[in-house]
């Protein structure tokens, strides 16, 4: 019989080699992934040590170094910061018409920003075409008032002489009347009675005409006086008119440069050009001489005490940054101004004057002004800080 293969029981295969999802490793891989954390965490630590250390170093010679500039050695130089304006200048502004509302003037010719003028040259000229037809208009009327007046004075003339031309008769005809009564005593009684009655008609006669004589010449004179008062208004208006007319061509009042102003003009900012329409009384222009420039400071109450009059300083143009002028303290104002933020901050007007000129020297140029507050004790006879008047 055959025999039967014996049952083999299978040796139970070791972890490596069992088939399946391994749970028994991870014990042994999360040793490294720890030590590569705390590896990680201790170069950090150490570089933001590192990192510390060089900006502690770094900055305390720096701090040192600022002491001895601030405290121990201060620069003898104050700068205040203005913009520059001319000593003689003088503002032009839109004519202000007399006895009229106007809402805008028209500007038909205009001296160029820069051009230099002389006192009397034109500088601006507004369109005057109203004002030309309102003293037409005027002349016209004034013209006529006086030739009325004048054949009112002829037709008082010719009546007046005609008046004592019909007084004179009854004054010789009363003249006569009183001749006839003295003749009562050789006349008949008739006759004396028609001589009493003609002296009494040329009497009353002559006193009315002497009345009424006086009356008609107070009557003609005031009939002229009521012309003779439209015609001063008349001419007072044409005046005004022609007065009008001269104001629409602007003259310079004096020598100096051209400098347009920035107005609020059609509903932007700009200067004025031929052609706008500006209203009256606005400035849209001056007239400076840049021969004698200065600036306009503003110091505040810490720097106020360390200025003085007469002091030195050098001006320099934020526009043009290479020119350097010379200045001194002319003026220093001896009242402060409060601040906008607060009213116990205050600041003062200094007035530093430009030795010399330059043609790129023009007013409401910002400058940077640069005083030296060395020499402040060496000035003799000098006033105090805020003993200057502006």
């Amino acid at each position: 019989m055959p025999i039967a293969p014996a049952e083999v029981t299978p040796e139970p295969a070791s972890p490596e080699e069992q088939p399946g999802p391994q749970t028994e490793p991870k014990p042994r891989s999360q040793g490294p992934k720890r030590w590569r954390v705390w590896v990680i965490v201790a170069i950090l630590l150490v570089a933001l040590g590192l990192v510390l250390t060089f900006a502690f170093h770094s900055r305390a010679p720096l701090s040192t170094k600022q002491v001895p500039i601030t405290y121990q050695n201060p620069v003898d130089v104050l700068r205040l910061k203005g913009t520059t304006e001319a000593v003689q200048a003088r503002a032009i502004l839109a004519p202000l018409l007399a006895g009229q509302q106007i809402g805008t003037l028209t500007i038909i010719h205009l001296t160029p920003a820069g051009t230099k003028v002389k006192q009397g040259d034109l500088l601006v000229e507004f369109d005057r075409q109203a004002q030309m037809r309102d003293f037409i208009d005027k002349q016209a009327d004034y013209q006529k008032l006086v030739d009325q007046i004048a054949g009112e004075q002829a037709k008082e003339m010719a009546a007046r002489a005609k008046d004592e031309t019909e007084l004179k008769a009854a004054e010789d005809s009363l003249r006569k009347a009183e001749l006839e009564i003295q003749k009562a005593e050789i006349v008949s009684r008739i006759d004396a009675e028609k001589n009493q009655e003609n002296l009494e008609e040329a009497k009353a006669t002559y006193d009315q005409l002497r009345e009424t004589f006086d009356l008609k010449r107070k009557a003609a004179q005031a009939a002229i006086r009521i012309l003779e008062i439209q015609r001063d208004r008349t001419r007072q208006t044409m005046e005004h008119a022609q007065a009008n007319s001269d104001k629409m061509q602007i003259r310079s009042p004096l020598d100096g440069v051209v400098v347009l102003n920035t107005i609020w003009k059609q509903g932007t900012m700009g200067e004025v050009q031929e052609g706008d329409q500006v209203r009256p009384g606005v400035p849209f222009l001056q007239v400076v001489n840049p021969v004698t420039m200065q600036v306009r400071v503003h110091a505040n109450q810490q720097d106020f005490p360390a200025l003085q009059i007469g002091q030195t300083a050098k001006v320099r143009l934020d526009a043009y940054p290479e020119m350097v002028l010379q200045g001194k303290v002319d003026q220093i104002s001896p009242i402060g101004e409060g601040g906008d933020f607060s009213s116990r901050l205050r600041t003062f007007i200094v007035i530093v004057a430009i030795q010399g000129n330059d043609p790129k020297l023009m007013p409401d140029l910002s400058a940077a002004v640069d005083v030296d507050t060395a020499n402040r004790n060496a000035l003799s006879g000098s006033a105090r800080p805020g003993s200057g008047p502006l």
